[in-house]
This record gives structure tokens, sequence and C-alpha cells, in this order.
């Protein structure tokens, strides 16, 4: 039942659950949903412009932290850096806060493995939030074998009249003591500290691709190429093996695990995908060892589209649950794909990212571009879904209205407010005035890492060592 106003007065409509769910769905949408009625404009572009770019400068992962005042990103010099959302500006409502610098610090260093005779990268894979529970914050950052629990945490005030210390720090001769001074805190200067609270090592053969926080907030799970860990919070020494896929004999390895991730209501549930294109949720609750699936999520092959490249583009490169959880997302090379957690069959929805690169496979196999792993994200009501493509070109799906555009994020468009002009690629015939052809396409400029503001309509796209803010045109 819905009260409808009119001028004349106020009329009962009697709705069935559908055209119910359908009306919320096309209301959220548009209001803060995130959908192709919102008009995307320029915010903000952290990072240096010099084409010259330092391989330690290479962004490899960004995160909004669970209210979104908080933007983490990693890059492959093991540096994490933390920005902060400014408060609204009261006198000018239409202008959210902008993203500053909060924190930055160096997570990783490179290490050698003098066993196996291997460098260990320090480059961030990895950078999960813990949900906040106190004045400090606490995120996971991992590198291809170790993950670090970091306590952000803000100082304000410094103590001083110690009985035992000088000021600058050097410990006084007790017997030089004659009077007790009652220690007080002073203003200072406000300062904030990264410190690692917890290091979770020596658990992991293979590279570390995933690591997902449970709902419960006491544990998380951590998926190399063959193996998915459960770990504790607070216990570093111990981890318990959950999936473990290697074979006895490797040459008979046929796939190996790309994504990992906890469902966000329920504990005991998570999902992984494959390098073939399959997902398998497994419940803990069945047995300690989760080898045996409870749903394995496949689509048949087209056998019209099988080529010498199939098996390459169907692996998957991420998997999202949306918030409510009824809903999964993966990303394959050429696809994002929505699954229905109760629905195993094929997915309930498909939307081609780059369709136009199925026939440059070839080149894209010599130029190894073939095998970029992108990321996909959902935003705060789960209406759309976002993900990157080539020439800083990422592009985003409303669910409702099942519309599709392609945005893109350059230094031309970068002035204050500037909305963003849908962009369009010509995959062949002939070229319209607003198009791009395929053939100019530049495949090193590329969006692999996104992140979507859990509460409101502001994007995070990572470029090669660029991170760009947008956020939709308010009147």
């Amino acid at each position: 039942m819905l009260l409808v106003e009119d001028g004349l007065g106020i009329c009962v409509v009697h709705l069935s659950p559908l055209s119910l769910s359908l009306s919320l769905s096309l209301s959220l949408s548009g209001a803060g949903g995130g959908g192709n009625d919102v008009q995307w404009c320029f915010s903000q572009v952290k990072g240096a412009i010099d084409d010259d770019v330092a391989e330690a400068d290479i962004i490899s992962t960004v995160e909004f932290n669970h209210s979104g005042e908080l933007l983490a990103t990693g890059d492959k010099g093991g540096r994490v850096v933390i920005f902060q959302q400014e408060p609204e500006n009261k006198s000018q409502p239409q202008c959210r806060g902008e993203y500053n610098v909060y924190s930055t610090f160096q997570s990783h260093e490179p290490e050698f493995d003098y066993l196996k005779s291997l460098e260990i990268e320090e480059k961030i894979n990895k950078i999960r939030w813990l949900p906040q529970k106190n004045a400090a914050q606490f995120l996971l950052s991992t590198n291809d074998k170790t993950i670090k629990l970091w306590k952000i945490s803000e100082r304000d005030k410094r103590p001083e009249g110690y009985n035992l210390k000088e000021e600058d720090g050097r410990y006084r001769d007790p017997t030089t003591v004659t009077t007790l001074r009652v220690p007080v805190f002073r203003p200072m200067d406000l300062m904030v500290e990264a410190s690692p609270r917890r290091v979770f090592a020596n658990a992991h053969t293979y590279h570390i691709n995933s690591i997902s926080v449970n709902s419960d907030y006491e544990t998380y799970l951590s998926a190399d190429d063959l193996r998915v860990n459960l770990w504790h919070l607070e216990i570093t020494d111990r981890s318990f093996n959950i999936v473990d896929i290697k074979p006895a004999n490797m040459e008979e390895l046929t796939e190996v695990i790309t994504a990992a991730e906890f469902h966000p209501n329920q504990c005991n549930t998570f999902v992984y995908s494959s390098s073939k294109g399959t997902i398998r949720l497994c419940d803990m609750r069945e047995s300690a060892l989760c080898d045996k699936h409870s749903k394995l999520f496949e689509e048949p092959e087209d056998p019209s589209n099988r080529s010498f490249f199939s098996e390459i583009i169907s692996s998957i490169s991420d998997v999202k649950f949306s918030h409510n959880g009824r809903y999964m997302m993966t990303r394959d090379y050429l696809s994002v794909k929505i699954w229905d957690l109760n629905m195993e069959s094929r997915p309930v929805e498909t939307y081609q990212v780059h369709e136009y690169l199925r026939s440059k496979l070839c080149s894209l196999y010599e130029n190894d571009c073939i095998f970029d792993k992108f990321e996909c994200c959902w935003n705060g009501n789960d209406n759309v879904v976002m993900t990157g493509s080539y020439n800083n070109f990422f592009r985003m799906f409303d669910r409702g209205q099942k519309k599709d555009v392609t945005l893109e994020a350059s230094r031309e468009s970068s002035k204050p407010r500037a909305v963003l002009k849908p962009r369009k690629v010509s995959a062949g015939g002939k070229r319209k005035k607003d198009e791009i052809s395929v053939d100019s396409l530049d495949f090193n400029k590329k969006i692999l890492h996104t992140a979507w503001h859990p509460q409101e309509n502001i994007i995070a796209v990572a470029t090669t060592n660029n991170l760009y803010i947008f956020q939709d045109k308010l009147n």
C-alpha cells in the first residue's frame, strides 16, 4: 500500500511486492544510487604529473573505510597513503569535503627468502579496513607473503613533568629526586601515528592475492594461488588451512585460486574464484577443510566463441559480494557478471566491458595485457557496478535502468567541477564524430583498481600513479 498526494488530496494505491520493489529500486537509483542520470564531475587528482613514472609509485590497491571518511592506497614501493575527507563547508553545501593526506607510512620492505633464493617484493597487494571500535583505525595490508595489522591513531597532547625523566627523554638519577611532581598533558600539534600491531607471516608458499575480514570481526582469510588460510586477528603464530587445491603431482595442476572473499553477513560462508572461470561457495560448518564446496557457480561456455584464448579470458580476476549479501559480482577479462547466490547454473546479469577487444586478443596476448587483473566494485546500495578498462576508461553499469556509460580519467578533464563526458569506442567500420577508434586505444594506460564510497556518490579511480576522485554534480 502506498499513499500518494496530488493537488486534490491523498489517495491509496495498492502495489504488488514486485511493483513495490521496482519503484524502490528506481527511486534509489535516481537518489544517490549512482545511476546514469547522475552527472559525474572531477573533484581531485593525487600524484605527480610527470610522464616518467617510477615503478615504486604505481598504485596497486585502493580501499575506502566503512564510513567513507578515509581512503587508503597502496603502491609497488610498499607504502600506504591514507587520505581523510575534510568536513563539509556549511557556507557551500554543494561542495563536499575534499580528501587530503592524513597519514603516509612504509608498510612493507623488500625481503629475500634465502631458502628459496627468491626476492619478495614490497608491493602492497591488498588493503582491508576493520570496522572502527574506538578512536583509532585499524587496517590489514599484505604483500606477496606477509600480512600486517596497522593501528592508525591521533595524538594532540604530550605528557610533561616526569619525575624520573628529563624533558628531552634522558633518565635522571633517582637519588637526586627530592620532590614529587604530578605529570600533566600539554596540547601539541596533531600527530597521526601508524604502528604495526600484528605481523602474520610464514603461512603462504605462494603469492597472496586476497585478504578478507570476516563479519565476526575476529577472523579473516588470506588466499594464495593454491590455498586459503583462516586467521584470528589476535593470533599471529598459526592459521588454519581451510582450502587446499594443490595436487600431489604439480604436473596435474589445472587451475589456481585468483580471489577469495567472506560473505558480508554470514560468518561461516566464503567464496573463492579460479583461473577456469568457476566460483566455489564454501560453508565452514560442514567441515574443517572446505575442499568440497557447497555450491559451484559456472556458466557453460558458448561453443561459437571458443578460441585459443578462451581459457585465459575466462579467468576471474575479482569477486565481490553485494552489500546485502544476496548477489556476488565477478570480473573476467571481457565482462562483469552478477550471480544470484540461489542460482548456480548461470549469472543473472552479464555486462560486456570492452567486447570490442575480442578481435584484438592476439596482440593483447603478445604484449601480456591479456593477463591484466581488473577489479570491480558495487555502489552503496548495490544498484550500480563499476570496473576499469584501457585508455584510462572506466565503465559503470546501472542494474535497474539497464544502462551503461564509459568515462575517462584524464588530466584534460581535470578542471574543478568539470562534468565528465561519456566516451564511445568504435569497434570498426565508419567512425562517428565523438567516437574513438579501437586501434588508437593506449593499452599502457589502464584502470585496474577502483573504489566506491559506501554511502555517497564519490568514486576513487587509480590510473598508473595517479588517484582520481570523482563525485556526482550537486545542483
